[in-house]
């Protein structure tokens, strides 16, 4: 059975690079996709509320996001949600359904994505090496107070570093295929 420190921080580093896999799928690539825009906040009749909650969001090309709002009085709030949410796009409505002509990237800006990617990804190695220290700190701590034998602390720190290295390669994984979508599309 897994130690319950190991067990924790397991499921805190999966989190960890789950945000990571989130964040990633926000930056753009140069080919639509609806994840650009579905956590885009709305004035919803006064609340603040996630554009994918109050509209249906397709891509049916690969440069164009057609947003279906649910409630058609609420075009003017997406258009402008849209617009102030510094993603660089452009909406545009008929009346009936807002379109979004997403751009191709430049190779300079492709560059500059790919470094964001970087950034984001030493972020979450950082955010998985807190987690370590953090159950390193209380595993030395169990062993102080004799709940934990020599032998098994040393055993679960192998583990732990183990667990991390896991987390580590998959963050570095969704870094990868990030970075190669950019440098293809």
């Amino acid at each position: 059975m897994e130690h319950e420190l190991l067990r924790q921080a397991r499921e805190h580093m999966a989190r960890t690079v789950d945000v990571l896999q989130g964040e990633l799928a926000k930056i753009h690539t140069g080919r639509a996709n609806p994840t650009l825009v579905e956590s885009v906040m709305v004035d919803y009749y006064g609340a603040p509320t996630p554009l994918k909650h109050v509209a249906h969001l397709v891509a049916p090309d690969p440069d164009l996001i057609m947003i279906r709002p649910f409630d058609r009085t609420q075009i003017p709030a997406i258009e402008k949600a849209v617009l102030g949410a510094g993603l660089g796009l452009n909406p545009q409505n008929d009346g009936q359904v807002i379109r979004i002509k997403v751009p191709r990237l430049s190779e300079e800006r492709r560059n500059e994505l790919v470094k964001l990617v970087g950034k984001k990804v030493e972020e979450a190695k950082v955010a998985l090496r807190n987690v370590r220290r953090d159950a390193r700190e209380k595993l030395d701590q169990e062993r102080k107070e004799g709940r934990l034998a020599e032998d098994d602390l040393f055993r679960l720190r192998e583990e732990l570093d183990a667990i991390t290295a896991e987390h580590t390669k998959r963050a570095d994984a969704l870094a990868e295929k990030k970075a190669h979508e950019m440098r293809t599309l």
